[in-house]
C-alpha cells in the first residue's frame, strides 16, 4: 500500500512539471522563429535600428503567451504560478540560448528587467489562459 501512495506522488509532480516543460519549449522555439524572422526583415529591409528593442520585447511577450497557452492547455488551476514559472525559465532558457548565439554573455541591468518582464507576463498569461476554459 505504501508503494502505491509514492508512485501517485511521483506521478502527480509530472503532471505539474510537463506542461512547465511544454510552455517553456514551445515560447523557445517561437522566440528563435520570430527573431530570425525579424533578423531577415532587418537585413533586407531600411527598418531603422530603434526598432530592435521594441519589437525584441513584443517578440518575447508572444512568445510567452504562446508557450503559456500551450503549455496550460489542460491545466485548470495554478495558473498564475504555472504562468509565471513559464515566464522565468523561458526568460533564463532564452538568455542562455541567444548569448551562445551571439558568443557573449552580458550580465546587466538588462537581464534583470528582461527576467522580471518575463515572470509578470507569463503569470498574467497564466491566469488568462486557466481562466479562459472555465467559460
Amino acid at each position: 500500500m505504501k508503494l502505491k501512495a509514492k508512485i501517485l506522488k511521483t506521478d502527480e509532480k509530472k503532471d505539474y512539471i510537463t506542461p512547465i516543460i511544454k510552455g517553456v519549449m514551445v515560447a523557445l522555439a517561437i522566440s528563435l522563429v520570430a527573431i530570425l524572422l525579424f533578423a531577415f526583415l532587418l537585413r533586407w529591409t531600411n527598418i531603422s535600428d530603434s526598432l530592435i528593442a521594441p519589437v525584441n520585447q513584443v517578440i518575447k511577450g508572444i512568445s510567452i503567451f504562446l508557450g503559456v497557452f500551450f503549455g496550460l492547455k489542460k491545466v485548470k488551476q495554478n495558473g498564475i504560478i504555472n504562468g509565471l514559472l513559464i515566464g522565468f525559465f523561458y526568460t533564463i532558457i532564452a538568455f542562455l540560448v541567444f548569448s551562445l548565439l551571439d558568443g557573449a554573455f552580458h550580465f546587466d541591468r538588462s537581464l534583470l528587467n528582461d527576467i522580471l518582464f518575463g515572470t509578470i507576463i507569463g503569470a498574467i498569461c497564466g491566469i488568462i489562459c486557466v481562466n479562459l476554459k472555465k467559460f
